[in-house]
Order: C-alpha cells, then sequence, then structure tokens
C-alpha cells in the first residue's frame, strides 16, 4: 500500500464481500484492499486451503477478515456485516436442482438485504448474471438489451434453464458503483457477445501453435444473431472495458505462466505481450 494511505478511497472504512472465495469476490477483495477499505469476507470453512489466496493478498494480513458464515445462516450474516458501510453480495449456489438453487439464492439474498438494513448499511452491490436479462424468445434479436430488461421467467422454467431464472472488470464494476453516490438500479457489465466459434477462431489465431478446433457441434445450424447489450450506465461511471480478445490471450498466457497449459514451441518463451485495442 502507498505511504499516504489517508488519500485512498476507502482508508477508514469496512465492507463486507459475501462468497469471499469465489473467483470475482476473490478480484473485489483484492481491488479493495488495493483501495484502502477493511474487508470481512465470509466463507463457509476459514481455515479451507482454498481461501488462502485471500490471505495472501498485499494488505490482507492487516485489513482482511474471514468470517465463517452461511448464506442460509442469518445470525451468521448479522454478525459478518455488523461495523459494515458496504456489502458486496456475490455468493449463490449454483446447481441444475432448482430448489437448491433457486430458492436458497433469494432467501440468502433477503437475509443478506435485511442483516444489512439492520446494520444501517448505506449500499449494496448485489451480483447478478446476464441470464437475469438475456433469456426472452419473443424479444427482437435487434433489440439492444439494457438494465431495463428481464428474462421470461415461464420460459426459463419450461426449458429448465435454471441458472438464468435465479441469476478485472467486473470486479472494478462493483465498486466504481459503491464508490460513486449517484449509482443505483442494475449495471450491466457485458463487452462483447461471442459465439463459442468466434472463441475458438480468436484462439486458433492468437496461438495458432495449439490444437484449437476450427469448428463447434452446432456449426450445421446458421449461427443466431446475438443480442447486443448496452453498458453506457458503467462506462458513464468511468469502466473502459477490456476487449474481449484481451482477456482470451491473457487467460491462455496466464494459464501458460501458471504451468496449467505446455507450451507448444519453445520461440512462445521470447514472444512480446499482445496488446489488443477495443474496436
Amino acid at each position: 500500500m502507498p505511504a499516504d494511505s489517508s488519500s485512498l478511497p476507502g482508508n477508514g472504512k469496512t465492507v463486507c464481500v459475501t462468497g469471499a472465495g469465489g473467483f470475482i469476490a476473490s478480484w473485489i477483495v483484492k481491488l479493495l484492499l488495493d483501495r484502502g477499505y477493511s474487508v470481512k469476507g465470509t466463507v463457509r470453512n476459514p481455515d479451507d486451503p482454498k481461501n488462502a489466496h485471500l490471505r495472501a493478498l498485499e494488505g490482507a494480513e492487516e485489513r482482511l477478515t474471514l468470517c465463517k458464515a452461511d448464506l442460509l445462516d442469518y445470525q451468521s450474516l448479522r454478525e459478518a456485516i455488523s461495523g459494515c458501510q458496504g456489502v458486496f453480495h456475490t455468493a449463490s449456489p449454483v446447481t441444475d436442482d432448482p430448489e437448491q438453487m433457486v430458492e436458497p439464492a433469494v432467501d440468502g439474498t433477503k437475509y443478506v438485504i435485511n442483516a444489512a438494513a439492520e446494520a444501517k448499511v448505506r449500499r449494496v452491490v448485489f451480483t447478478s448474471s446476464i441470464g437475469a436479462v438475456y433469456m426472452d424468445p419473443s424479444r427482437s434479436p435487434d433489440t439492444v438489451v439494457d438494465e431495463s430488461c428481464w428474462s421470461d421467467l415461464e420460459f426459463c422454467k419450461n426449458t429448465k434453464n435454471w441458472y438464468c431464472y435465479g441469476k478485472t472488470d467486473v470486479a472494478l464494476a462493483h465498486i466504481l458503483v459503491f464508490e460513486n453516490p449517484a449509482a443505483s438500479g442494475r449495471y450491466l457489465c457485458a463487452e462483447s457477445v461471442l459465439h463459442r466459434g468466434e472463441v475458438v477462431e480468436i484462439l486458433a489465431k492468437l496461438f495458432p501453435d495449439y490444437p484449437v478446433p476450427t469448428k463447434c457441434s452446432d456449426e450445421k445450424n446458421p449461427r443466431a444473431k446475438p443480442y447486443k447489450f448496452s453498458c453506457q450506465k458503467l462506462k458513464d461511471l468511468g469502466l473502459k472495458f477490456t476487449p474481449a480478445k484481451q482477456c482470451l490471450y491473457e487467460t491462455v498466457t496466464s494459464l501458460q505462466e501458471k504451468g496449467h497449459l505446455a507450451l507448444p514451441a519453445p520461440k512462445l518463451q521470447d514472444q512480446e505481450p499482445v496488446k489488443i485495442q477495443s474496436s
């Protein structure tokens, strides 16, 4: 942390992040610590090795507390949220069983909101999914999807799409809406929409030495026209999206650096990093 920590936006403030060990939540915790906040992160088991990466973050030793809590245990949430000025609610079950996903997600969110209200928390940032706005068969593909749109619940039920029924850019978006006093309501965070076929095409061009598939199993049918998403509300808060191609490139190079993906040829070791500009 910089020597003059008093100038950081989070100096002297404590916030709670539910489901702190999750992917998005972990990045939120990191950015919050970087900005000077003290963080209380809820996890099922603070001693679980899966949460070790949180304790290794810069500033964690001084300003991160991992609280044992369960989404359906109201008392544990009350204790975690007590004394906080804000809550980032990211915890949610993900399963194909609606009884194990939708109801716990709804009830858990109610508990978080109630606990936040009881603690007189002024702002709650809730992480949802693009699935909350995307699934509507009656919507024209030419429609620009924005925060006023909702998925069709009956369609999601009938197709058993429980994920949509219950539902470094994403993390920053959370911070921006928390720190901006004028921010309210829903914020879409989707830089672009790619068909899986487009994903493999991009990967094949960026990493031609890997055996990347060139077609998807559903390519025998014409690709459906993707919706266009409006993220103007977030852009107005100052969020600059990372291009999808850059995300894919950095994902692969990160897997290489961490040893999860073998280098296909020695020449890649000396390859200059790629920087992709937004189109």
